[in-house]
């Protein structure tokens, strides 16, 4: 088994207050600004993080693979001004643990895996990442990184928020 190694944001990002449920003021405003334009925000912005606030960052930390926990850190903010998953591990043949099994169910939505979801990085789903990335215009290497991490985030995945309760 390969190590898998983190990719690093190219982007720094302003200090960003950490928000949740209850905060209130312009870093609200600015987070519901931003689940608008991503369109997972439907609500007058008013600069009060309450429920619907809440789902929809949950909403977009499932979509970008960040644990859905409704606290919007700095992997967060920094997820919602790229549009895109940060700090994901870069995947390979060989690789292992629950990002490759992240990726096997994101595939599996998208119909491009058929084998179990077993957390490794063997043929099928090797075979997978280089038919998915093929399908998204992407080079076909097999290697799961930055711009697959992303194309992987923009397939509809049924978000169960009791999945994720403790």
């Amino acid at each position: 088994m390969s190590p898998t190694t983190q990719m690093k944001s190219t982007q720094p990002m302003a200090k960003k207050p950490q928000l949740q449920l209850g905060s209130q003021g312009k870093a609200v405003l600015e987070l519901e600004q931003l689940l608008t334009k991503l369109q997972l925000y439907r609500h007058p912005a008013q600069g009060i993080f309450n429920k619907a606030v809440d789902f929809s960052v949950k909403l977009f930390q499932f979509r970008v693979f960040l644990s859905p926990d409704g606290i919007v850190g700095p992997l967060t903010w920094q997820a919602l001004y790229t549009s895109a998953p940060v700090n994901m591990p870069v995947l390979k043949f060989g690789s292992s643990g629950e990002a490759v099994a992240t990726v096997q169910e994101v595939l599996k939505t998208s119909n491009h895996y058929g084998g179990r979801i077993d957390g490794y990085f063997a043929t099928l789903t090797d075979k997978a990442v280089r038919a998915f990335q093929k399908s998204f215009g992407i080079e076909a290497d097999g290697i799961v990184n930055q711009e697959t991490w992303t194309a992987l985030s923009q397939i509809p995945r049924g978000y169960d928020p009791n999945r994720f309760l403790t």
